[in-house]
């Protein structure tokens, strides 16, 4: 029995199964059910439907057994601008990644790549590697190489589902040269600047973000998806293993609360020292204090969460990105990103003898070559032993 691949896909508000098989002929055929069910709230439900059916469906016998409206015509597919073929396969990815992703594939293909080959008119069937390797040309006069590698990623997704779909017969993308990569390297406060930093910060929003950004190391969402139950001040412990992100997709926003971390790695666990446990103490019984002050005008959605306002009201992760900039202005500090407290948490590591591997498990970096890849620059104590070791070895005359 042949195998019957398939994936859901929104149409007008409303999930349809999209069946693919290969005909009596061999030629591939895919075939269009709806299911009847509107897109909110029904994803598992739509799923379960799309699992009986490529289980109950049977290939035609005959060749020419076809449903003329349920079925991708390939001609038709070749002769589709890319810029539209594009946006279909957007629409055929979307069940399958999580917000987050298909929000940046979404910016990347309407925002950029979309509008750059409509504008060439250049069908899906006529696409060269010299129409891409134009495109990544001209971007990179407005961007940078790992903004273009994005672009790659999502056209050579999208070009392997149309060879996979029999649309087109070669890849085009496997001839052109994508750009080298940015070599990174973080930028950082040094011991005086996160003093003034966290004067600066005092009663602020963002005084507990950037708390646990400069001194653990917590990506944004890391901190804004910080839990009250998941620190045991008994134990003296922080954990992590929820995050909060927000994306705008077509002009919707999401928020899309994940017990689930960056990766496997950063769901991680770090002594609570006493300072830090001090003040999230004293942030614990002033949040009490306004759910009593504020009763019914409290927001009961969020009191579990470490950073919220006086109300009750989530600090969003974008506000923390726009407020912090604005913070540094009015106080004279070196501007740096948010982030860039991250980094500033591995150089303070380093620089006081903290090994790559300790810092790697203290950020919850997947592996020790992103830890090695990003501070290598900055581990001066490794060259000292290093200096050392060869004076050791090398007796050298003066």
């Amino acid at each position: 029995m042949q195998q019957v691949a398939g994936h859901l896909q929104e149409k007008k508000g409303y999930y349809y199964v999209v069946l693919n098989y290969k005909d009596a002929n061999g030629k591939r055929k895919s075939k269009w059910i709806s299911t009847k069910l509107p897109v909110k709230g029904n994803k598992k439900k739509a799923e379960a439907f799309l699992a009986e059916s490529r289980r109950t469906f049977t290939v035609p016998v005959n060749a020419n057994e076809t449903d003329e409206a349920d079925t991708v015509n390939t001609n038709k597919m070749k002769d589709m601008l890319f810029a539209d073929y594009m946006i279909y396969w957007l629409n055929v990815i979307k069940p399958g990644v999580t917000l987050n992703t298909f929000s940046g594939y979404n910016m990347n293909v309407k925002r950029i790549i979309a509008p750059y080959f409509r504008e060439k008119g250049i069908t899906l069937g006529n696409l060269q590697p010299a129409d891409i390797q134009k495109f990544y040309s001209e971007r990179l006069k407005f961007v940078k190489a790992n903004s273009v590698q994005k672009y790659h990623a999502n056209i050579r997704k999208a070009l392997t589902y149309a060879v996979k779909m029999d649309y087109i017969e070669v890849n085009p993308i496997f001839k052109v040269e994508k750009p080298k990569k940015n070599a990174f390297i973080g930028n950082f406060y040094n011991v005086d600047e996160i003093d003034k930093l966290f004067e600066a910060a005092k009663g602020t929003y963002l005084e507990m973000p950037i708390l646990l950004g400069a001194f653990y190391g917590f990506r944004r969402s890391e901190i804004v998806g910080l839990r009250w139950k998941m620190i045991d001040f008994d134990e003296n412990t922080i954990t992590i293993n929820h995050t909060i992100t927000v994306t705008t997709i077509d002009g919707e926003r999401y928020i899309m609360a994940e017990d689930r971390a960056k990766t496997k790695s950063s769901l991680r666990t770090l002594p609570l020292v006493a300072p830090v446990k001090e003040k999230l103490a004293v942030l614990k019984e002033q949040q009490e204090s306004y759910r009593m002050k504020f009763k019914k005008s409290y927001n009961k959605n969020y009191t579990d969460y470490v950073c919220v306002d006086e109300l009750g009201n989530l600090i969003m992760p974008d506000y923390i990105t726009n407020a912090f900039p604005a913070l540094l202005k009015r106080n004279g500090l070196r501007k740096i990103r948010f982030h860039d407290l991250r980094h500033t948490c591995a150089s303070l590591l380093l620089k006081n003898g903290v090994s790559m591997k300790q810092i790697q498990e203290w950020l919850g970096h997947s592996d020790f070559a992103t830890t090695a890849n990003i501070y290598s620059h900055l581990d001066y104590n490794s060259k000292i032993m290093s200096a050392n070791a060869m004076m050791e070895a090398v007796k050298i005359n003066v």
